[in-house]
């Protein structure tokens, strides 16, 4: 795919003959410099970027862009880590409220009805 690249050159000379000839010669000519392969543009950016500073609202840019993906990626743990610490205490209560109920169904198989229940039956050292 073929992108358009604008170059700006000062005229190389004149020719000899109609001007509608001349035109024509121009205008391919000028077809032929501005457009390039995407490859071949990308390249030459890329290349230019390396040799040239980059401006100050540049890396302004560049710097507002990474402090706000470091935002989101926090933002991002954070919620993974309240999602995982509720889900460890949904898991924790869950299992001790299995514990309590089976000590509690324990305890009243065991009771025989003559002495007061099991949390006060027991021997005081």
């Amino acid at each position: 795919m073929a992108k358009k690249f604008t170059v700006l050159q000062e005229g190389t000379g004149t020719s000899v003959g109609s001007q509608q000839e001349a035109a024509q010669d121009t205008q391919e000519d000028v077809e032929q410099k501005i457009f390039m392969q995407e490859s071949d543009a990308s390249n030459f950016l890329k290349r230019r970027g390396k040799r040239s500073p980059k401006s100050q609202d540049e890396v302004n840019v560049e710097k507002r862009q990474k402090l706000r993906a470091d935002e989101l990626r926090r933002e991002h743990y954070e919620e993974q880590r309240n999602e995982f610490e509720n889900f460890v205490e949904e898991q924790n209560d869950e299992q001790e409220e299995r514990s309590r109920e089976a000590t509690e169904q324990w305890r009243q198989w065991h009771y025989d009805g003559l002495y007061p229940s099991y949390l006060y039956n027991r021997h005081h050292i």
